[in-house]
């Protein structure tokens, strides 16, 4: 009797909890749609629910993350939820730090506009926030969070940062330091004293990087262990940090060792694919030598690089360093691990908006059914950022299985059609402006077509060239031009009329060569001062017909900004077949870039330029086909083809003729610094020098037969929206009180 009356009592409790549903209604849901939220419930209309399975189901509601609160209420069998959704966010906004910088917005905020206001969310941008400033070595910041309500219903999210103070080292100490300088340590860490006129470029500020503390000891380690010192130990360093003028003092304990031999070299191939001895060329280590961790990495590379050309891309190179503590030998192991042979099975082309895929996939040495090779994939991303089409590229290599890969070549397109703009200051010509249009890849096609229509206080040139460097998707090249222009060479203009045309072929992945013809129709024009005898003997109308060779090295990485490989270039042009100007002219121009990232720790450059010129008289050489120096592209400082051997000339407005050179020399040595990195912008110093003279005897009377002169200044490189700009300040050297000089000059879509 007494379990059937506990039965009853069981049954009665959860008949009352128990409802039949009869409809379903959403109050407040406007995120969510109510189908949507009717198949997320676990029953329908009809059946019996009681209040745990109401429960679980505003719980799941909930868990969406669409709604501040929600909660359900039943009467007669009608179910009806209520919600209370979170507003959304209109707007976001940085106060006291960044302001106005949507690239911070982006990458440390990383709330977004139409994104639900979240507590969590804003807590973690906050800490984002600070962990951001904590890097530019400030600590005590504080960030506020202020929400407005506005009429649309939305909030607008206001970050109010108080940045708080830079900690400045005062006082670094190093203990158990015998074997290495500790002024060499200041080269590889980021935490370093204070130094005398920290304000100073290239002294030491004293701020400290506080993500870079835990590093630091690694970097120490890793220079110890370049100079053999293979049992180093660097302990963390103690911080003690004076709050009150928010001044540290570090101090660093430091175990050395002793310096390890290399006893012996040897190569562990897990799979055999390629003889040792070929391995061996590319091993810097020697035995008998001090062990380098640095060398040691370059030499895991080198042999890296060799294994993945033979289409082994998922190649490792394992360190195995044994050593003989007794002894203080090491005998160093490459351990390979090569992995299988790969094919590419598809190239995928993305983010070519307007270039066609054949043009990118024509640069690309590696196709669908080739075996990989990790110098063909290193050489394709060159050939892409040497066309000059692209802000950038990637190529991506996406593994499909052990022996399977696609590559994804990802672009992004820069403004190849510009208007071309020249010019500058000078102390006699005053402003000079020249203006052109050009299209080096018209309708994405490649084909490089330009109309000028150029005026401006020196020059007007009209002209119509068209060149295509891969006829039909080959290996050969034409280009055609046609050109009216007059220049004014300082002390005369010439007038020129012709065209010409030509056809190269690419030999090689960095050699290509070109051969051409061109005619023009030459003459003079003195309307500012009356032809004097010197005027008839230099200054001789002409016809030029004329033949050229030329044969170009380049196997840098980018067309407008390189930062790695060699340009080098030779032409030879022969005149005299027909018209009536006999010479051959010889132009050899050279160019290195190397980037310094790894060295200095951001992305500067350095580059050399060297340009030789030679013309040789085989019957008539006419003034305006020798050389001339000065303004950009040769020596700085001075107004562009300013610089040449003279003559005396009373009619000049200076006494002088300038009559040109027959051979000069020009260096250029410049150093390339990011200025303002989301805009593109660099600062750029430079040094430049030349020499320019003659060697014809024909006349006795020269003022200057021949001259150098030299440039230095800073300037601003630009890829800007509409193209490559610079500009440039400069001082010159040597100058002489007949020269003219410049002190700006600007460029627009020529290579820095």
């Amino acid at each position: 009797m007494r379990i059937f009356l506990a039965t009853m009592l069981i049954l009665l409790a959860a008949n009352l909890s128990a409802y039949t549903i009869k409809s379903i209604k959403y109050d407040g849901l406007v995120h969510m749609s109510e189908s949507v939220a009717l198949r997320m419930l676990k029953f329908e209309v009809g059946d019996t629910v009681d209040d745990e399975m109401l429960d679980k189901s505003v719980k799941a509601y909930f868990k969406q993350g669409y709604f501040m609160d929600a909660w359900v209420d039943i009467e007669n069998g009608e179910l009806t939820y209520h919600f209370k959704e979170k507003p959304l966010i209109s707007q976001v906004e940085l106060k006291g730090w960044k302001e106005n910088d949507t690239e911070i917005i982006d990458s440390v905020v990383q709330i977004k506009k139409g994104s639900l206001y979240d507590e969590k969310k804003m807590e973690a941008a906050k800490k984002r926030i600070i962990d951001a400033i904590s890097q530019e070595a400030k600590i005590d910041s504080v960030v506020e969070i202020q929400k407005e309500n506005l009429s649309n219903g939305s909030i607008k999210v206001t970050f109010v940062v108080n940045e708080g103070e830079e900690i400045i080292i005062k006082k670094q100490e190093y203990s158990g330091v015998s074997g290495l300088d500790s002024d060499e340590f200041d080269e590889v860490i980021a935490n370093k004293k204070q130094e005398y006129m920290s304000w100073f470029w290239g002294q030491n500020d004293g701020k400290m990087r506080l993500a870079d503390l835990a590093y630091d000891p690694l970097r120490i380690r890793d220079l110890y262990m370049q100079n053999g010192y293979l049992d180093a130990d660097v302990n963390e360093p103690f911080v003690k940090v004076n709050f009150d003028n928010y001044t540290a003092d570090m101090s660093y304990q430091i175990t050395e060792g002793e310096v390890y031999t290399i006893s012996a070299i040897t190569i562990n191939q897990v799979k055999h694919v390629t003889d040792d001895t070929l391995v061996r060329e590319f091993i810097k280590l020697a035995p008998g030598e001090p062990f380098n961790i640095k060398t040691f990495r370059e030499d895991s590379e080198r042999i890296k690089t060799h294994i993945a050309d033979l289409s082994y891309a998922f190649v490792r190179v394992v360190p195995d360093l044994k050593k003989d503590k007794e002894n203080k030998t090491v005998e160093v192991v490459f351990k390979i691990m090569p992995g299988e042979r790969v094919k590419i099975r598809n190239v995928i082309i993305s983010g070519n908006i307007r270039t066609l895929d054949r043009i990118i996939r024509r640069e690309l040495y590696l196709g669908p059914g080739d075996m990989y090779s990790l110098t063909d994939l290193t050489d394709s991303r060159s050939a892409l950022g040497r066309l000059g089409f692209f802000d950038g590229n990637t190529i991506e290599e996406k593994r499909i299985d052990n022996k399977t890969m696609d590559l994804v070549v990802k672009v992004k397109e820069a403004p190849t059609g510009n208007i071309q703009l020249g010019g500058g200051y000078g102390s006699y010509g005053g402003l000079l402006v020249s203006v052109a249009v050009n299209d080096r890849n018209i309708w994405g096609s490649g084909i490089n077509v330009g109309v000028k229509a150029e005026r401006s206080g020196l020059t007007s040139n009209y002209s119509f060239s068209i060149s295509n460097p891969r006829l039909n998707d080959s290996d050969f090249s034409g280009n055609f031009s046609i050109y009216m222009n007059d220049y004014q060479y300082n002390d005369y203009t010439v007038l020129s009329n012709g065209f010409s045309t030509g056809l190269g072929r690419r030999f090689t992945r960095y050699i290509s060569g070109n051969v051409g013809y061109g005619y023009s129709s030459n003459s003079y024009d003195f309307s500012d001062t009356n032809t004097t005898a010197i005027d008839t003997f230099f200054f001789e109308d002409y016809a030029k017909s004329s033949i050229s060779i030329s044969a170009k090295y380049d196997n840098t990485d980018d067309y407008y900004l390189p930062r790695s490989g060699i340009s080098a270039s030779q032409s030879f042009e022969i005149s005299g077949l027909g018209g009536d100007a006999e010479f051959i002219k010889s132009r050899t121009n050279f160019a290195i870039y190397k980037g310094l990232k790894d060295w200095l720790g951001f992305d500067a450059i350095a580059r050399y330029k060297a340009r030789f010129n030679y013309v040789k008289e085989n019957g008539y050489l006419p003034v305006a086909e020798r050389f001339y120096m000065g303004g950009i592209g040769s020596v700085r400082g001075y107004e562009s083809y300013s610089l040449s051997p003279t003559v005396a000339d009373s009619e000049s407005s200076n006494g002088v003729r300038r009559i040109g050179g027959e051979f000069t020399a020009s260096n250029s040595f410049e150093l390339s610094f990011p200025l303002v990195p989301k805009a593109k912008m660099r600062l750029v110093t430079y040094l430049d020098y030349g020499y320019i003279g003659t060697s014809t005897d024909s006349r006795n009377d020269y003022l200057v037969k021949s001259l150098d002169r030299g440039g230095f200044g800073a300037g601003v490189e630009w890829f800007s929206p509409v193209g490559p700009i610079q500009l440039m300040f400069s001082q010159p050297i040597g100058e002489e009180k007949t020269d003219k000089t410049a002190v700006f000059e600007f460029t627009m879509g020529q290579r820095f």
